[in-house]
C-alpha cells in the first residue's frame, strides 16, 4: 500500500488534542463551515485512515469471511437488485458520478439513512479492486456506496486477489 499520509501533508501525525478538536469540529453542522480548508483536510484524513484500515483488513482476512455491517445481507441484496449489471471489479467513475448515476444512487443511499451510521460520510473507494489505494485508483463515494460495492466485491470474490497477493508475499 502507498505510504500513509503521502501527499496529504503528514495527516497521520495528529496528536490527542488535535484529534479531539477534529472530532468536535466534525460533529458541528456543515453550514457552520462553508468551505473551510481545515475541515476538508480533516475529512480527507479520516477517509484515508478508513481506507488504510479496510485495505489492511482485506489483505489479512479472507474477504469472504468479512462482515462490514450488521446488515450486510440487506445491503448486498438491495445493491444487486438496484444495480444488477454494475461492474464492480473495475468501476467506471461515471457509474457513481454522472447525473443519471446520481439520480439512481440517491434513493438507494437514502434507504439506509436510519440503518447505517454515517451512511453519507465521504469515503474513498478503489476503482480497480485488484490494486491498492493510490490517487489514480481512488474515487470519493458515500459510505453506503462503499459498503454496497465492497460487500459485493467480498461476496463475489473480487477482493480475493488482494488477500492472495498478501499471503504469497508473506511466504
Amino acid at each position: 500500500m502507498a505510504t500513509p499520509g503521502a501527499g496529504m501533508g503528514g495527516l497521520g501525525s495528529l496528536g490527542a488534542a488535535e484529534a479531539l478538536t477534529a472530532a468536535h469540529a466534525l460533529s458541528l453542522p456543515a453550514e457552520a463551515y462553508g468551505n473551510d480548508p481545515n475541515v476538508e483536510m480533516i475529512w480527507a484524513m479520516k477517509a484515508y485512515q478508513h481506507a488504510e484500515v479496510y485495505f489492511n483488513l482485506i489483505s489479512s482476512v479472507d474477504p469472504h469471511r468479512l462482515k462490514l455491517t450488521q446488515i450486510d445481507d440487506m445491503i448486498y441484496s438491495s445493491f444487486r437488485e438496484e444495480f444488477p449489471q454494475l461492474r464492480i471489479d473495475q468501476l467506471d467513475p461515471e457509474a457513481l458520478k454522472s447525473q443519471s448515476a446520481k439520480e439512481k444512487w440517491r434513493p438507494f443511499c437514502m434507504r439506509f439513512e436510519k440503518l447505517v451510521e454515517d451512511f453519507n460520510y465521504g469515503t474513498l473507494l478503489r476503482l480497480d479492486c485488484s490494486l491498492e489505494y493510490m490517487e489514480e485508483n481512488t474515487i470519493f463515494s458515500t459510505r453506503i456506496q462503499f459498503f454496497a460495492i465492497e460487500i459485493a466485491r467480498n461476496r463475489e470474490g473480487f477482493n480475493d486477489v488482494v488477500f492472495r497477493r498478501r499471503a504469497a508475499e508473506s511466504k
